[in-house]
């Protein structure tokens, strides 16, 4: 599960077992979790964010859009060539 950024308390991640979904980052902290797509970029799910961390989650996750997508190509490619 690499962790690709940690912003103001959140860790955002990705699951190697989610590689047959859409592209998307997991965040993580504050008591809660949060699944966001990235293609648009808008929340999948979450549970324990208050709504200032999610707006928060949601603009970093627009900021570094293009970091995490790049990111999760990679690790993509890491995945299905083993």
């Amino acid at each position: 599960m690499p962790t690709v950024l940690r912003k103001y308390g959140i860790r955002f991640h990705f699951y190697g077992s989610d590689m047959g979904e859409p592209r998307h980052i997991h965040a993580s902290g504050h008591g809660g979790v949060a699944k966001i797509w990235l293609e648009p970029v808008r929340v999948a799910d979450q549970q324990g964010f208050k709504t200032a961390d999610l707006k928060r989650i949601l603009d970093v996750a627009s900021e570094h859009r293009d970091q995490f997508i790049e990111a999760w190509d990679e690790f993509s490619r890491t995945v299905s060539d083993q």
